[in-house]
């Protein structure tokens, strides 16, 4: 992994939220009562998670996104400002509470409840505010938890300045072809797959998305086509303990990556890698690796 001296700009438009964790000896089925072992807050919700990760690994980092006014909605935007994250574009809703995840997780499998809360007050007015630093940016980042529109919105923006676009489709959808079209690079959770493309065969639909479509597991596994022939990279270990926030990690190292010149290969072996650290321990953001972890 190649790190130039230049300071890539990263945009991220998306969620922030608090996540409240229990860990239990199992995920609770329709009509029966658990036990916690322990519970758990944490900072969360995609689109600041690739915030965080990206500024960690060294990106000058602008967040838009929306937050609710209350105490939950300050610790967001302290923790951000404490990341290194611009929060000039982080507005405040009084029509909503600040996003919530409730998670119940047990020995790697997770049962999770997104309330999206102030993220759906998220509007093309605010990202279009921010409009003279999209012209600076190197990459727009982007995820699922806010509104299709805002998405949609955004993408044009980034390709009217002739922007990358990175997208983590997550929370599953479909997706317009002027998406999928647009992006760069696309990150998919491999039993999504299906919900964002169709029916289709999984290796047609990476054969038809050569160097641009990534698709993972919950093992830190990812594949994509190169053009030639497919490719895999794994990296599972002892300390993967915790599944939270993998995927978000993975597409802000492979993000940093790019930004920095590497190829195709490279920004996947690093996004893998940035994955596998993210999972040693609890909560989204505890586990993200900084840049100087990888000097």
């Amino acid at each position: 992994m190649n790190f130039s001296s230049r300071q890539p700009k990263i945009i991220v438009v998306g969620s922030s939220s608090i996540d409240l964790v229990l860990e239990t000896g199992k995920v609770p089925c329709g009509n029966e009562t658990v036990i916690a072992r322990s519970s758990g807050s944490y900072f969360g919700g995609k689109g600041a998670n690739q915030a965080i990760g990206a500024a960690r690994l060294g990106a000058d980092v602008y967040f838009i996104g929306c937050v609710g006014m209350d105490a939950l909605g300050q610790q967001v935007v302290k923790n951000m400002v404490s990341e290194n994250v611009h929060v000039d574009f982080v507005v405040q809703t009084d029509h909503a509470t600040t996003g919530t995840a409730y998670v119940t997780t047990s020995d790697g499998n997770a049962a999770i409840v997104v309330v999206p809360a102030a993220n759906n007050h998220l509007s093309i007015e605010h990202v279009e505010a921010a409009d003279a630093h999209f012209n600076m940016a190197d990459l727009v980042l982007l995820q699922l938890e806010v509104s299709m529109e805002v998405i949609e919105y955004t993408v044009r923006k980034a390709k009217k300045y002739n922007k990358k676009i990175g997208l983590y489709a997550s929370p599953a959808q479909k997706l317009s072809t002027e998406v999928l079209e647009a992006a760069d690079f696309i990150v998919v959770k491999s039993n999504e797959l299906h919900i964002v493309f169709g029916e289709d065969q999984r290796e047609d639909i990476l054969k038809k998305y050569f160097n641009k479509l990534f698709v993972r597991d919950d093992i830190n596994s990812t594949v994509y086509f190169d053009g030639t022939e497919m490719k895999y990279c794994r990296n599972e270990n002892e300390k993967n303990t915790y599944k939270m926030g993998m995927g978000d990690a993975f597409t802000s190292g492979f993000s940093i990556a790019l930004c920095h010149g590497n190829s195709i290969e490279v920004c996947v072996k690093f996004g893998n890698e940035v994955s596998s650290r993210v999972s040693g321990k609890k909560g989204s953001q505890t586990g993200l690796p900084r840049v100087s972890d990888f000097s």
